[in-house]
């Protein structure tokens, strides 16, 4: 019998996240796996904001076409760069246990200790806006990279403090970098810290072995999460924060590019929630989820 064919991204935290994959596969049936990495538009392109050259799919088309022409059987992927509508034809079978959601500050103790003016590198739009209506004085700049390459950036000195999301740094065995933001500080992209697998949406078998490895707290919370970007037609572009807990409850953030305003709001219904947020988002925050 042939190996089971996990595809992924080359980047070093895509590999682990792939070999957690393999080694609970391997573990539930005693089968063999192998990882074939697939170079992805968003790993070659380094030097420009991923909303500027195409947004998440650069991340999961290349993935797309080889999973459905037969290359690889199934698809592992960080579900905060999975693109929120996908192709019909694949489908979100599994994800596991979620790591830990928050962001670590690297470069200070804490935002408020980061120096007067300082400049902070990060390319998302969703940190850039909470930074900077935390501390208007800060200058952001653009960092893209995998982690190393975005920690190398800082250690050359192009910008005096960044960001990493915990649960990246936890799964490279760097738990010990940074400090991690506290929840009513920053919170999280919604799907955070969450592993998704996809496989073809008629491949029933490998549905089937999928489904040992969901973990469904996960799964109801991140489809919440994904629900809500859905329902505020929210891309690249849209700075959003989310969160959704055990009892289904989401809290959510939306914010202006220049963090000069926000609106919060929390609900159980993603629809309902998306609908009061942006009823109550000036237009500087609504023209950033426009249909």
């Amino acid at each position: 019998m042939k190996p089971l064919r996990i595809g992924t991204r080359g980047s070093p935290l895509a590999l682990v996240q792939a070999g957690m994959v393999r080694d609970a596969l391997i573990a539930a049936h005693g089968i063999a796996a192998e990882i074939v990495i697939i170079q992805t538009t968003g790993d070659v392109v380094q030097d420009r904001p991923l909303a500027d050259i195409g947004g998440k799919a650069l991340w999961t088309k290349e993935l797309d076409r080889a999973l459905l022409a037969g290359e690889i059987d199934c698809a592992v992927h960080s579900m905060k760069d999975v693109e929120t509508i996908r192709p019909p034809s694949i489908a979100i079978v599994a994800m596991l246990e979620r790591a830990d959601v928050r962001d670590r500050l690297i470069g200070a103790a804490t935002i408020a200790e980061i120096a007067q003016g300082a400049t902070v590198g990060t390319s998302s739009p969703r940190r850039r806006a909470q930074l900077l209506r935390l501390r208007p004085d800060l200058t952001i700049v653009s960092f893209r990279g995998n982690v190393d390459t975005r920690l190398a950036k800082l250690a050359a000195g192009e910008a005096d403090a960044t960001l990493l999301a915990a649960a990246g740094l936890e799964r490279l065995q760097r738990p010990d970098v940074g400090t991690p933001i506290a929840l009513d500080v920053m919170l999280p992209a919604p799907a955070q810290g969450a592993v998704g697998i996809e496989a073809r949406s008629d491949d029933v078998d490998m549905h089937a072995m999928l489904a040992v490895l969901n973990h469904p707290p996960t799964h109801a919370a991140v489809s919440a999460e994904r629900a809500l970007l859905a329902g505020l037609n929210a891309g690249c572009h849209s700075p959003v924060a989310a969160l959704a807990d055990p009892t289904g409850l989401i809290r959510a953030e939306l914010y202006a590019e220049d963090g000069s305003a926000h609106v919060a709001g929390s609900g159980s219904d993603p629809a309902a929630l998306g609908r009061d947020l942006l009823d109550r988002a000036p237009d500087s925050i609504r023209k950033l989820f426009a249909a």
